[in-house]
């Protein structure tokens, strides 16, 4: 029996073996598959101005990079390595959505 809380909707693993082999799975995996994933071009795939989760963000990078070396405050290069692999690709890409907001 799915458990409800507000509009998640949960189901054990059993659940969703039974539900996927009577093909009620409500998923078409194969159809969301031929989709693009939005690349921003559109204006209708843009992002508020409003508060950005910049966890969850991800924004295409050129192909290449430069080194540089760059002096940041400590807590807050802590906080990005806190965030795990990756910290200097989301601090690229923050600056990179900065610098594409201020040069429109």
């Amino acid at each position: 029996m799915p458990k409800k809380n507000e509009h998640i909707v949960t189901f054990t693993d059993k659940e969703l073996r039974a539900m996927r082999a009577a093909g009620k799975s409500g998923s078409n995996w194969e159809k969301a598959a031929l989709h693009p994933v939005p690349d921003g071009s559109d204006p209708d795939d843009a992002i508020d101005d409003g508060e950005i989760d910049w966890v969850l963000t991800e924004i295409p990078l050129p192909k290449t990079k430069t080194h540089a070396s760059l002096r940041l405050d400590t807590d807050m290069l802590q906080w990005f390595r806190a965030q795990g692999r990756g910290y200097q690709t989301k601090i690229n890409a923050i600056l990179r959505s900065y610098y594409q907001q201020h040069t429109r």
